[in-house]
């Protein structure tokens, strides 16, 4: 049986499996304690977890995926981060990304280091 959770974002209903938002809790837990809190306190502050897992793609690409593209130069951190609080399209195909609510400029920041270091578990 599926379990499904359901998560309100930028005034849209989204469902989703809770099997895959639990793998990628999962994963972030494995990090060290101050920093995996925090990683998994902000996926979920800006449900990014009902459409990005860190190793498969859902609605969005995975995180790991994003890391490999966001690897160039000095810059690459602070354009996901711009990314993930504003939002976007056409990167990654035609579905495109809502801003994620209630997400400040530094807490963006930290989510995009942590992506562009590949999402690490530890």
């Amino acid at each position: 049986m599926e379990m499904m959770q359901t998560i309100r974002s930028a005034g849209a209903l989204f469902l989703v499996p809770m099997a895959l938002a639990m793998a990628s809790f999962g994963t972030v837990a494995a990090q060290s304690a101050p920093e995996a809190a925090l990683v998994k306190r902000l996926l979920a502050k800006g449900t990014c977890l009902a459409c990005h897992a860190v190793d498969k793609k859902i609605v969005g690409p995975a995180y790991r995926d994003v890391a490999e593209k966001y690897q160039e130069g000095a810059k690459a951190v602070d354009r996901l981060a711009e990314k993930i609080q504003k939002g976007g399209s056409g990167v990654w195909g035609a579905v495109p990304m809502p801003p994620a609510a209630g997400i400040s400029a530094a807490e963006a920041k930290i989510l995009a280091t942590w992506v562009r270091a590949g999402a690490p578990a530890n």
